[in-house]
């Protein structure tokens, strides 16, 4: 703790040394304290596909297509100023000008070729060309699963083309994975992991000082295509535990503190110098079955587990009624392919133990690992989980994890654990096929495997038909949550930010926190 604390109280030059031009550079050194910073230990985001890498991200790099997550979550331009259909395999993009990397370097569309390249995202580039570890090679395919080629048309323009047809290619663009990378950083760096730590990208702040569970630097790049960024220096330390964090802010070390839980809000905002901004977001918390348990190999006990759990208890004890609980892993913004009678499954712990004596359950012990509050109020939900399950006859038994590989490692135990969605398109095919198809982690692992949904995954991944798109999307939908379970619904997530009411800022729809001049100041 006092390594920590430390760190939140160093002088601001003690991270970073100060240019000479410093004392004349009127802009404020931020600090944000953040209960996590990676959970990869690198800010590539080919690796760091996380909620908490979710939250920097964005002010480094940059992806082709931006989000609005502050507004309507709709598409924007981003490093492309525009992108037009060529057919159902191909959009074309074209780039804005005046951007350049953090290195000088210019945006051109030989840079975007690279960054979809196989150096930095597939594999199987040149001899001795290097080569990303595994899981991020992995992450590509799952998340570009029919990805052909990044084609240049000339200086400004690209053409992504897909082996197969897609409705969903210029969403893509605007994945955490899509962000585009420089070459001559990547070829320059030792290994892919040393360019994973220091990435050079586009974004209105520069990687300046990084220690993996420590301290997150990041100073102004001064020549970003928007113009001077309104912050000189980012700081976001790593305090994991909620108690921390708001003594950090109440006592100034910090200007922000993350992940707030609700029945905190009030006694921060009895201090009239603080307050506390967020609300629901693009994200839903969830809990994973295992199929390599022997007992929850049988789809009757994952769904007995199911109807152990009392939703609505969790949403008004834990989260004092700020979020809600959807209809099932799918989004309101889905328009006309969200199936708007589905529901997640009723607290019923008749149901519960009839399903029980059913499958022959017989008090077999359920391993339910779980970390401490990586998601807001983790803890207090798992136990909240653990006496429903208790009181419908199953034995579940909570082991506290310390990493997220002791969670999702091969030698780990089969059993229950923790995980959340979030959707960045407005349609299913963005969280679900990549997810939860055969090229999805739990796929992968033999976590949860159903070939029809594999199969079904797969037709809505490169089906034009949009009728057929809905018809398919509610048969998985059937299969994954109720006839087969992969997973059950808690609630949707809700992310609140304790900050300095001084400070005018919002926060988004998302996990992600930006800084740039749009969302700072008056």
């Amino acid at each position: 703790m006092l390594r920590r604390r430390s760190l939140l109280a160093a002088p601001l030059g003690a991270a970073l040394a100060a240019p000479a031009f410093a004392q004349a550079d009127t802009r404020p050194v931020i600090t944000i304290a953040v209960q996590d910073i990676s959970t990869s230990n690198m800010l590539e985001m080919l690796a760091e596909q996380s909620n908490v890498g979710t939250r920097i991200f964005r002010n480094y790099v940059e992806p082709l297509v931006d989000t609005d997550w502050i507004g309507d979550m709709s598409m924007k331009p981003g490093l492309a100023t525009s992108w037009r259909r060529i057919d159902d395999r191909s959009v074309e993009f074209t780039l804005r000008e005046g951007v350049r990397f953090h290195n000088g370097d210019p945006l051109t569309a030989e840079e975007v070729a690279f960054s979809f390249g196989p150096e930095r995202m597939w594999g199987g580039g040149p001899e001795g060309a290097k080569a990303p570890p595994a899981g991020a090679a992995q992450t590509a395919r799952r998340i570009f699963p029919g990805f052909e080629r990044m084609e240049v048309v000339d200086a400004r323009t690209v053409r992504l083309i897909n082996r197969t047809p897609d409705l969903t290619l210029e969403g893509q663009m605007a994945r955490t994975a899509a962000v585009i990378a420089n070459r001559r950083a990547f070829e320059a760096a030792p290994s892919w992991q040393d360019w994973a730590r220091r990435p050079i990208g586009t974004g209105p702040y520069f990687v300046a000082e990084y220690r993996p569970d420590q301290i997150l630097v990041l100073e102004a790049f001064d020549q970003h295509w928007q113009g001077r960024p309104p912050i000189r220096r980012l700081r976001f330390v790593q305090v994991p535990e909620v108690a921390s964090r708001i003594n950090a802010l109440l006592s100034g070390e910090a200007d922000f503190a993350c992940d707030i839980p609700p029945d905190q809000i009030l006694q921060i905002e009895r201090n009239a110098r603080f307050e506390v901004a967020g609300g629901p977001i693009n994200n839903t918390r969830i809990i994973c079955f295992d199929q390599q348990h022997p007992v929850l190999a049988n789809p009757l006990v994952r769904r007995a587990l199911s109807h152990s759990i009392d939703r609505q208890a969790i949403v008004d004890a834990l989260w004092a009624g700020r979020v809600s609980i959807p209809r099932g892993l799918q989004w309101d913004f889905y328009d006309d392919m969200l199936v708007a009678d589905w529901q997640v499954p009723r607290f019923d712990l008749a149901e519960a133990r009839r399903l029980l004596r059913q499958a022959n359950y017989r008090g077999e012990p359920i391993p339910y690992r779980c970390l401490n509050n990586y998601y807001t109020n983790q803890t207090a939900t798992a136990q909240i989980l653990i006496e429903g399950w208790r009181a419908a006859g199953v034995n579940v038994q909570l082991q506290m994890m310390e990493n997220w590989g002791q969670i999702t490692g091969r030698a780990t135990q089969p059993g229950i654990r923790d995980w959340s969605q979030s959707s960045s398109l407005p349609d299913p095919v963005a969280q679900m096929v990549p997810n939860y198809g055969r090229g999805g982690a739990p796929w992968v692992r033999g976590e949860w495997r159903n070939e029809r949904f594999g199969t079904l995954a797969e037709e809505l991944q490169s089906s034009t038909d949009r009728p057929r798109r809905k018809q398919v999307w509610a048969e998985m939908l059937q299969i994954i949550e109720r006839d087969d379970p992969a997973y059950t619904v808690l609630h949707r997530n809700g992310n609140f930010t304790a900050k300095r009411r001084d400070i005018a800022w919002r926060a988004a729809q998302s996990f992600t926190m930006d800084f740039r001049a749009s969302n700072w100041g008056a």
